[in-house]
This record gives structure tokens, C-alpha cells and sequence, in this order.
């Protein structure tokens, strides 16, 4: 990403992350297409758990941020061992930080079913699911952390790959375990979560098996997962704002499923599709601003910053074009999309008057993602998390109140009183868009100052090995996907 066309090489660089996002959005889509089969309560239950999970899930978004930023970075300074250094220690934090949260979420389970909101036979059924899920933390954090080593040295089609194949084996054994089939008892929801669990263990696997391997433009050396305290030190101040960051989005989204769950189960239910909906162009906007963080990234390392906010500009830009399409024809057809996932009239009633309204700001959704990938990138992660906190909880969840429902202010002497309509679950969908708008806005203000060119790698790291004697670069003797590395003795002491 630092020489040559930029529109192409973002393009190779996103497509396969659009890709893979997409079919990472297999395991919610045939979860609830299947799921759909057993009945509303179940919908609702994998509709609450939703935000819930991702709640935890969002952890590692500072892991996968901390680790794309400072990985890409070596790698466009030219110091490919020392990225391999980060990798290692981001496996080891991957790993202690999901058993913590999977032992904390398992233990306290009933009391965070309370707080959600989940009620009777609701609860049963979320309770059967999320137990399951938290048993797939450990498997859910080691993939995001390859997949991140492996975006920062720029290879995205590897976890591209990963993710059909494990996406496919979890969309092919859904019915098996959920419906039942031959011997195999139905299951439910509790059937989705396993399936889960498989797909994602087999992710887990295979991308620490090819981190080992080292072909793939990245290398996991067993010695470096030795803790390294300075480097964990740095990956926990580079990465915690994003972990905030996701944990804005996660209680946001769990308190909007409390509000949503208060107007009964076919709003639950029709907001659980709609956000599946909604869920795909987070996907496709996601996987750009990853694509844009690397390609920030590199060219920070590499002391070009005019090129790096060349690369932000464009992603921006084609993102939102390619969203505002597709919510365009998903407005035209709301009902369609919704009797996909279920038949009963009330829940697509309401699905059809949230998909009329939010669909209009899924461009805003995008850009405001893409631009939050280029300060990731930049290791502006602080910048990252201000935006998400500013576009939900000062934006979103007040604006959802009010027009959800309802307030009055009386002007004290005047006597005047100012009221919000009272409009229902239509005022939170409301709130989706007008949310999206704003923090759009005010991210691009934010971009525009130009606060963000610095990067966070110390150059005293790019420490050049033997190869700068004999007239090499600096860093490591590898090229692209090179398999000669060099070795752990090449590495000079830090």
C-alpha cells in the first residue's frame, strides 16, 4: 500500500475482507434462519443475545486494533521481525483475556439475563445460547488475532478463506443440530451455539497452524510468546480506547435491545432481522476501514502521510456510494427481506417500518466506520473511540429516548412546556438514522483537522539486522510472502 495506484491496491486489499466480513454474517444469518424454524421465542432469545455476546466480543477489538496498527507500521518502516515480535504477544493477551471474560460471562449469566431484560420463556431459550458462546471466547479472540497479524502485513485473502470455509461448516450442520435429523436430537438454540463453537474452533486452529508455518507474509515464533512486558505494555495503551470503543457499541446496542425489548416480542423480533440486515453493511463498511487501516498504517510507517489520507478519502467515498445502493433497494423491497426470516404479520409489519427508515443512513453507517478504520490505522484509537461514544451515547440512546418515549421540559417563569413525541418503537428506529447522520459529521470535521499523522511506532525499534551490512533494507530479509525468514538468533537483543 505504500507505492503504486492507490484505488487498485485498496480494492485488492478490501475485496477479500468484504468477502470474508460477509461470510463471517453466515453464522447470524443461517442462525436465525434456522432458529426461525423453532419459534418466536426462540427468534427473540438469539435477537437479545446478539448485542450480549458481541458485548464480550468487543473486547478484542482493541487487541485486533493495537495489532493491525503497530504490525502494518513495522512492516512499512521495514522491520518485519519486530512485527512478528507483536504478533506473539498478541496471541498470548488473546488468549488470557477470553478465558477471563468466558470464566466472568458463564459465572454471572443469570444476572446479565436479568439486566437485558429476558423474560420467561425468553430467557430459557437465552440462557440455552449464550452458555455456549461463552465457551467459544478463547476460540472467537485467537482468530481475530490472526486475522489482524495477518491484515497488518497486508495479506487479507488467507482469513478470507478461513472464514467461507468455517462460515460454510456452520451454516451445513445448523439444521443437523437445531431442527434435528436422524439420530441426532433437536436442539435448538442451544444447537446454533454448538455449531458456532465447531466453526470457530476449527477457524482457531488452522490460523495458528499457519502462523506457525510463517508463509504467509507473518510468523508466530514460539519464543515469542514469552511475555514482554514493554510490548504488552504497548499493546494495551495502543489498543484499550478501541476495547472502549467496542464496549460503547456493545452496552449501546444491549440498552437498545432493552428499550426495543419493552414494546413486546414482534418489535424484538423484527429488530433482531432488521440489525442481521444492518449487520451486512457494517460487514462491508468494516471490512473497508480495515482495509484502510492497513493501508494508513504502511504509509504512516513508510513517513507518507499525504498518501495515507489519499487512501482514507477514497475508501470513503466508494463506501458509502456502494451503501446508500444497496439500502436504496432494500427500501424497496422491506417486506421481501423480512418474510425471509419469518411469516408472522405483526413482525414484519414492524420490520417493514424499521427497514423504510434506517435503510436511508446506511451510507452514513459506512463512512463513519471507514474513517474510524484510518485513525486506527494511524493509532488514533482514542479519536476511534470518542466518535463511537459521541454517535451512540450522545446521539443515538438520548434521541432514542425522547421520541421512543416521550419527555417534557416546562421553562421555569414562562410556564412553556417542551414536549417529544411519543411516537413507540418507530422512534427508535428514528434514532438509528439520525444518529448515523450526526456522527458522520462530525467524524469527518474530526479527520479533516489532520491530528492523526503521527503514528505510534518508536523508530528506535527499527532495529536493522545483518542484511543493512551486506546492502539489504532494514528489518527482516523476507519479501511479501517469502518463505525465508530469518531466524529468532538474527532477531539483535532490544
Amino acid at each position: 500500500m505504500t507505492t503504486g495506484p492507490i484505488t487498485s491496491r485498496l480494492f485488492y486489499l478490501a475485496w477479500p475482507l468484504v468477502v470474508g466480513n460477509l461470510l463471517q454474517t453466515l453464522y447470524n444469518l443461517a442462525d436465525m434462519f434456522w432458529v426461525g424454524r423453532v419459534s418466536s421465542e426462540a427468534v427473540a432469545a438469539v435477537s437479545l443475545m446478539f448485542p450480549l455476546s458481541w458485548l464480550f466480543v468487543s473486547t478484542a477489538m482493541g487487541l485486533s486494533a493495537a495489532t493491525i496498527a503497530m504490525v502494518s507500521q513495522h512492516v512499512g518502516a521495514g522491520n518485519d521481525r519486530r512485527a512478528d515480535a507483536v504478533v506473539g504477544q498478541t496471541m498470548l493477551l488473546a488468549v488470557a483475556v477470553a478465558s477471563a471474560l468466558a470464566i466472568a460471562g458463564y459465572l454471572g449469566r443469570h444476572e446479565l439475563m436479568y439486566l437485558i431484560g429476558a423474560r420467561g420463556d425468553v430467557r430459557v431459550e437465552a440462557l440455552r445460547y449464550i452458555e455456549v458462546i461463552f465457551l467459544s471466547l478463547p476460540l472467537t479472540f485467537l482468530f481475530i488475532a490472526f486475522r489482524a497479524a495477518l491484515q497488518g502485513a497486508g495479506d487479507t485473502k488467507t482469513a478470507m478463506w478461513l472464514v467461507a470455509i468455517s462460515a460454510v461448516a456452520n451454516a451445513v450442520v445448523d439444521p443437523f443440530v437445531i431442527l434435528g435429523v436422524g439420530p441426532l436430537p433437536a436442539m435448538g438454540v442451544r444447537g446454533a451455539a454448538w455449531a458456532t463453537f465447531g466453526a470457530r474452533g476449527l477457524a482457531a486452529a488452522v490460523g495458528v497452524y499457519i502462523l506457525l508455518r510463517g508463509d504467509w507474509g507473518i510468523k508466530l515464533h514460539p519464543g515469542d510468546l514469552r511475555p514482554d512486558r514493554e510490548l504488552l505494555a504497548k499493546l494495551v495503551d495502543v489498543g484499550y480506547p478501541s476495547t472502549l470503543d467496542g464496549w460503547a457499541r456493545s452496552f449501546a446496542a444491549v440498552a437498545m435491545a432493552g428499550l426495543v425489548a419493552r414494546f413486546g416480542e414482534a418489535a424484538t423480533a423484527a429488530y433482531g432481522i432488521g440489525i442481521r440486515y444492518m449487520s451486512v453493511t457494517w460487514t462491508v463498511s468494516g471490512a473497508v476501514g480495515q482495509a484502510t487501516a492497513t493501508g494508513v498504517g504502511q504509509n504512516l510507517g513508510a513517513e507518507s502521510p499525504d498518501r495515507a489520507a489519499s487512501v482514507a478519502y477514497r475508501a470513503t467515498a466508494a463506501t458509502m456510494a456502494l451503501l446508500f445502493a444497496a439500502g436504496g433497494l432494500v427500501w424497496l423491497v422491506p417486506a421481501t427481506a423480512m418474510r425471509i426470516f419469518v411469516d408472522d404479520p405483526a413482525v414484519v409489519d414492524e420490520g417493514v417500518r424499521f427497514l423504510r427508515i434506517v435503510t436511508i443512513a446506511w451510507g452514513f453507517f459506512g463512512g463513519l466506520m471507514v474513517l474510524q478504520g484510518a485513525f486506527r490505522g494511524a493509532g488514533s484509537t482514542r479519536i476511534a473511540m470518542a466518535l463511537s461514544l459521541c454517535s451512540r451515547w450522545l446521539f443515538r440512546i438520548p434521541l432514542a429516548v425522547g421520541l421512543a418515549f416521550g419527555w417534557a421540559i416546562t421553562i421555569p417563569l414562562l410556564g412553556v412546556e417542551i414536549a417529544a413525541l411519543d411516537w413507540g418503537a418507530v422512534g427508535l428506529w428514528w434514532a438509528y438514522a439520525v444518529g448515523a447522520i450526526a456522527s458522520f459529521a462530525l467524524g469527518l470535521v474530526w479527520f479533516l483537522r489532520g491530528t492523526w499523522t503521527e503514528g505510534v511506532i518508536d523508530r528506535a525499534d527499527e532495529v536493522p539486522t545483518d542484511s543493512t551490512a551486506s546492502g539489504g533494507t532494514a528489518g527482516d530479509t523476507r519479501s511479501g510472502t517469502d518463505p525465508a525468514r530469518t531466524t529468532e538468533t538474527d532477531v539483535p537483543d532490544e
